[in-house]
């Protein structure tokens, strides 16, 4: 699936009071993937926030960045109760662990030593990925989130020693503002990462601070840096055929999975042969076709078309005139099947 962006609703790691207004903006801007921390809020409105968020259609993270282990366990029951899909953070795992039992609620928490709010992580990059190793070892944990650029740390090889030495996923989280940074996240082999402050005040690199134009340029970016962006736009099929020059030979102008999308203008009758394997799909974007088949011949006029399956035998027959034909078939179907004759096809080019 990629690399995962996770909005958080927080600043300074906090919650912050206008959550649900922003929840609608990211909502609306399609993001998938959203969260909340247990401080800022009182537990009653992050519980409307979690049903607004799966209403939406998004998943819900809840990050505990309480550091005594009374108020993770509070907050780890308030997950349950919340009901939230994912819980982020925390440090108190063998106490947190039996309280999620059953829940159905994943479990990232914080590998190293947390300290201070807004959180540091400290210690050096070995002691962090042993931490990383013991906590991905447990049963019920089933990923990490490493405070990586909270750490004093060199953060890149931080994350990647951390991706290298366990078999979870892990997520990043501090301060992740810009496509680079995504791009450094992605390599380093995370599954996902955080952000929330520099959206919410306008400082990820985009064409407005308004925090709609923020998500979609994280969305953009994210979708660059996973190799998710079409290279493709809308193609005109009268302006694609006035490029077609010669007649029954086709050209190709798309490709799904195994299948050609080709263009072929057709002029009087062609020849008599059938595909072995390979069916076709003939559209007339122009002109009238006639196909002869052995038992009766069809009529396919504009805006029509006719599937030949495989093995059947056929002739295409353009009917006054010039017939221009969208042509849908496998990469492997030559036009004249296993009969060869001067017009045959059997590497066609792209237009």
């Amino acid at each position: 699936m990629g690399l995962r962006f996770i909005f958080m609703l927080t600043r300074n790691d906090e919650t912050v009071e206008d959550a649900a207004q922003h929840l609608a903006t990211a909502l609306a801007a399609g993001v998938h993937h959203i969260g909340f921390k247990d401080v800022g809020l009182p537990f009653d409105r992050l519980k409307q926030l979690n049903k607004a968020i799966k209403e939406g259609g998004a998943t819900s993270y809840l990050e505990v960045v309480s550091l005594d282990e009374e108020s993770e366990l509070n907050s780890a029951k308030a997950a349950v109760d919340i009901g939230v899909d994912i819980l982020l953070g925390g440090t108190h795992v063998d106490a947190v662990l039996p309280l999620l039992e059953g829940a159905g609620i994943q479990y990232y928490p914080f590998p190293g030593v947390i300290e201070g709010h807004p959180s540091k992580l400290l210690g050096s990059i070995d002691e962090i990925v042993a931490s990383a190793e013991d906590l991905a070892s447990r049963e019920g944990v089933h990923g990490l989130d490493l405070l990586a650029y909270r750490s004093s740390e060199n953060v890149t090889g931080l994350m990647a020693a951390v991706c290298a030495a366990v078999n979870k996923p892990v997520v990043m989280a501090g301060s992740i503002g810009s496509r680079e940074r995504i791009e450094i996240v992605r390599k380093t082999g995370a599954a996902g990462f955080t952000i929330g402050t520099a959206a919410l005040d306008g400082d990820y690199p985009a064409d407005s601070p308004e925090l709609e134009m923020q998500l979609r340029s994280i969305q953009r970016d994210v979708a660059g840096v996973n190799n998710h962006i079409s290279p493709f736009g809308p193609q005109n099929l009268s302006q694609s055929f006035a490029k077609v020059a010669d007649a029954w030979r086709p050209r190709i102008v798309g490709q799904v999975n195994n299948v050609h999308i080709k263009l072929a203008k057709f002029e009087g009758e062609f020849v008599w042969h059938h595909h072995a394997t390979e069916d076709e799909m003939f559209f007339v974007h122009k002109g009238k076709l006639m196909m002869k088949f052995r038992d009766r011949d069809e009529i396919i006029n504009e805006g029509e078309f006719i599937v030949v399956p495989h093995g059947v035998e056929h002739c295409p027959v353009a009917v006054g005139g010039a017939c221009e034909v969208m042509l849908i078939a496998p990469v492997s179907t030559a036009n004249t099947g296993k009969v060869v004759e001067t017009r045959t096809v059997t590497n066609p080019r792209d237009l």
